[in-house]
């Protein structure tokens, strides 16, 4: 991948205040960002370009503050406001092997006149495919053997001539406005990649129990909150199901080595040559995820076995979990269970509390300083939740074998994420399961990946993807929680 550009945000571009980013000192500062939390502060001619929680570029000072609320993901592109670039010629690039309806149904969902390629990856009826293409005037590359979904994309990206290229699985349906408003990201001159929400396609196959779990609960639907996507953040890594990118930011593409991890990959690369990978969910594309019992099991352990690749790849981004030395100790002496486990933890939050508003300077120091620290608690304990029920799940099988604490940990782990995930989801109206399923399906959902992660990590001789990073946050807070389903 080549390095961005150095060209300046142009006039009129617009960004937005992150829905967590709050004003503090009264309104002398900007609190929020991710992965780590900043504080900026902002001097009176600052201020006065941000109208409400707007601000538009135009001239070099206000460029200059929406690069850097952009770098500390305090605020993102305000998307509906923005141009598309001058160029906005953008190429559709499909790998396929076998699904004829499957792509049938995509291609009637791309608009007409679009340049279209359909990479066959050496399907078993390649003639279905080819009367599909013809039907629809796209061009099909045809690959003599299967070289995986990475492979596929390279082949197709190399006959693209537009400034701009789409990957779409086959197994996508795209709304109308997905694309068009995907590339008004690229007005930002160092944008490479923007991908939408990936949402469930509803169709008769999908009402099964494990249908409707996926429909709200999938590994590919990365929530409603914008975000810059890197390492470590709360939306960490992005599909390549629905992907709009900078054809001369992508270089030769995906990693093709890796069967399962590489749209991870090509994200994190991009990442760290300086890009910017987006992720916008005021527009989606619908996914037709597995609903076969069968099927969605072994989907979900293959995710898992793509942790020892990336750690190969991506040594400092693949921590199941990330956490400040404080925070490490307060949850090891919450999982110990004795009498003077709640007396310690207290004692840290305490010292922690104390230090962040120390360091934050602002007025309220205290009270932030605490409300800082205690989302820094149940960060912790949710990381903790999830190593226990999904990465190291053998490790808390054979420890339940033994320990009354270590069940009793398990229990609590197991249930917590499952009350609060569905209790938060039935009150939007988002789930149509019964708890009971819907419980049953979220630790099969871990159960499955983490078994990915151990096979992987046994086929590597490694335990690199297994182990949890203690990292000195930055002051003046904590990492915030990457949310990371189905990686």
């Amino acid at each position: 991948m080549s390095a961005p550009s150095s060209a300046a945000l142009p006039p009129g571009f617009a960004v937005v205040l992150d829905r967590q980013t709050r004003r503090v000192d009264n309104g002398r500062a900007l609190l929020g960002g991710a992965p780590t939390t900043h504080l900026l502060r902002l001097k009176p001619r600052a201020r006065q370009m941000l109208r409400g929680c707007i601000l538009r570029v135009h001239d070099a000072a206000s460029a200059a503050l929406a690069e850097r609320l952009l770098d500390l993901a305090l605020a993102h592109p305000l998307v509906a406001d923005l141009s598309p670039p001058s160029d906005a010629r953008c190429t559709y690039v499909i790998p396929v092997r076998d699904r004829p309806d499957q792509l049938n149904r995509l291609l009637g969902s791309i608009p007409a006149g679009s340049e279209v390629i359909v990479v066959d990856d050496a399907s078993e009826d390649p003639a279905s495919i080819e009367k599909v293409v013809a039907q629809h005037g796209a061009r099909i590359v045809c690959l003599p053997r299967n070289v995986g979904p990475a492979g596929a994309r390279n082949a197709g990206l190399r006959l693209v001539r537009t400034p701009f290229v789409a990957f779409v699985d086959s197994d996508i349906v795209l709304h109308e406005d997905t694309v068009p408003t995907l590339l008004r990201h690229f007005s930002d001159p160092r944008t490479a990649v923007a991908v939408p929400r990936i949402t469930g396609l509803r169709t008769a196959q999908s009402q099964t129990w494990i249908g409707r779990f996926e429909q709200s609960r999938s590994s590919l639907d990365l929530g409603a909150r914008p975000a810059s996507v890197r390492p470590g953040s709360y939306v960490s890594w992005v599909s390549t199901a629905c992907l709009v990118a900078r054809v001369s930011a992508i270089g030769d593409g995906f990693d093709e080595r890796m069967r399962v991890g590489e749209d991870v990959d090509f994200g994190w690369r991009a990442v760290a040559r300086g890009w910017r990978v987006r992720f916008e969910p005021a527009v989606a594309a619908a996914h037709e995820h597995r609903s076969r019992f069968g099927d969605w099991l072994v989907r979900k352990a293959e995710y898992g076995t793509g942790a020892h690749p990336l750690a190969e790849r991506h040594p400092q981004s693949v921590a199941p979990a990330i956490l400040p030395p404080w925070s490490a100790a307060l949850t090891v002496a919450l999982l110990a269970q004795r009498r003077w486990s709640l007396p310690v933890a207290a004692l840290i939050f305490t010292g922690t509390a104390v230090r962040i508003s120390r360091k934050l300077d602002v007025e309220n120091a205290a009270a932030l300083g605490a409300r800082l620290a205690g989302g820094g608690v149940v960060n912790a304990l949710q990381q903790a939740g999830a190593l226990i029920t999904r990465h190291w799940w053998p490790v808390t099988v054979a420890g339940c074998l033994v320990s009354r604490r270590v069940r009793r940990a398990a229990a609590v782990a197991a249930v917590a994420d499952v009350v609060l995930e569905y209790g938060t989801e039935y009150a939007r109206g988002g789930i149509d399961l019964d708890p009971v399923r819907y419980g049953v399906a979220r630790r099969l959902d871990d159960l499955a990946y983490g078994a990915g992660v151990w096979f992987s990590a046994a086929r590597g001789r490694s335990v690199a993807a297994l182990l949890p990073e203690i990292r000195r946050a930055g002051a003046p807070a904590h990492p915030v929680k990457p949310v990371v389903r189905g990686r």
